[in-house]
């Protein structure tokens, strides 16, 4: 270890407590303190139980370990873990660093349907730091400096991307909105044929024909992952009404509405439920649909119209009955080669953005390691 530097456990080190919790019901909508929870403010209260900032280790649920800190004067409670430095020899902020990335909190972690952190896991956890407060602040404002410069940086290969995304379908809306010769006014119900996939549930098998849902409908094309199989007599069962054919597309009706999915293999060899089929006659162009369903405008139109609380559905009259513009096959294909060649250009720059969001991430890690070696 580098000289100047100790290891304690952060029992030794730090008190930790799970402060009383307050319910919602118990909550000022004006009260003048903030009320914090495992991952944020959720709301204001009358009291506050710290007059200093605290760190918080969320230690339940999904987000088990995520780390905030709460402002002065502030109450915390519900699920959430409260740690801070017993004495004068830790910084606050530089054990908030510790817990972002110098601890192994997965460590701490038990349980994998309901993931939990108990004091009992998080006392014997080792952490190195500088016995001097001064070399603490220092890597503090170190780290606090490139991290600004990361997030800038995160945030404007972030907005790119959403500006690629936002000229693709600024595009997309451009073309279905237009009203060129031949362009004729219809519904989906009137230009395809408009089926639905089961909606019963068959059994299923280790061996057989693939299932298709919604789930395995994505923006990049139709994914076999996490595929349930169903047997011959179900198989053909569902096809007797459904059968996918090459140059159709699939659409999800069902809780996720959307990622229109165009069928390019030969001869499909599956069935589909809870999905809406186009089957696409001669004379239109399967993947001018698909970008036609696939772009903001349908999308938005459907969600504000479609049915259910609890789960969001369009139905099959629904979909028959919904307008398109279609021009003549000849345009729809000139259109399509268009938009196939901006979707390439605007998945491409994605890539490339999520590789830069990637290495950003991976340059945090990096700095974070150093600091907490006496690297930096």
């Amino acid at each position: 270890m580098k000289k100047g530097w100790q290891t304690k456990t952060l029992g030794d080190i730090c008190e930790m407590y799970q402060p009383k919790t307050i319910s919602g019901k118990d909550m000022v909508e004006d009260g003048p303190y903030p009320v914090y929870g495992a991952n944020g403010v959720i709301g204001r209260y009358n009291q506050f139980n710290h007059e200093e900032p605290q760190l918080l280790i969320t230690c339940r649920g999904a987000t088990c370990g995520s780390v905030n800190i709460s402002a002065p004067r502030s109450w915390v409670t519900g699920n959430a873990m409260v740690v801070r430095p017993k004495s004068k020899s830790l910084e606050m902020r530089y054990l908030e660093y510790l817990f972002r990335g110098g601890i192994d909190i997965s460590k701490a972690i038990t349980g994998a349907a309901q993931p939990q952190i108990t004091r009992t896991n998080l006392e014997p956890l080792e952490i190195s730091f500088p016995e001097s407060l001064d070399e603490q602040q220092r890597i503090v404002g170190l780290l606090d400096e490139a991290f600004e410069g990361l997030a800038t940086a995160k945030a404007n290969a972030e907005k790119n991307l959403q500006n690629a995304r936002a000229l693709f379908e600024s595009h997309l809306q451009s073309v279905f909105t237009q009203r060129g010769l031949g362009w004729v006014e219809t519904t989906l119900g009137e230009a395809y044929d408009v089926r639905d996939g089961t909606h019963d549930s068959p059994k299923y098998h280790a061996t057989g024909y693939p299932l298709i849902t919604s789930k395995n409908l994505k923006r990049e094309g139709l994914s076999f992952d996490d595929v349930r199989l169903i047997s011959d007599q179900d198989y053909t069962k569902i096809n007797e009404r459904s059968a996918v054919h090459k140059g159709d597309v699939l659409f999800a009706m069902i809780g996720t509405i959307g990622n229109p999915t165009l069928v390019e293999v030969e001869e499909p060899n599956f069935a589909i439920k809870n999905v809406a089929l186009f089957k696409n006659p001669k004379g239109q162009s399967g993947a001018f649909l698909k970008h036609y369903l696939d772009s903001g405008m349908v999308i938005s139109k459907m969600m504000k119209e479609a049915k259910g609380t609890t789960q969001k559905f369009v139905g099959l009259g629904y979909l028959r009955g919904f307008p398109i513009n279609l021009p003549p096959l000849a345009t729809q294909l000139k259109l399509v080669e268009e938009l196939d060649e901006l979707a390439e250009e605007t998945q491409r720059l994605a890539r490339l953005y999520e590789r830069k969001c990637a290495a950003l991430e991976a340059l945090k890690k990096s700095l974070l390691h150093q600091a907490f070696t006496g690297a930096l």
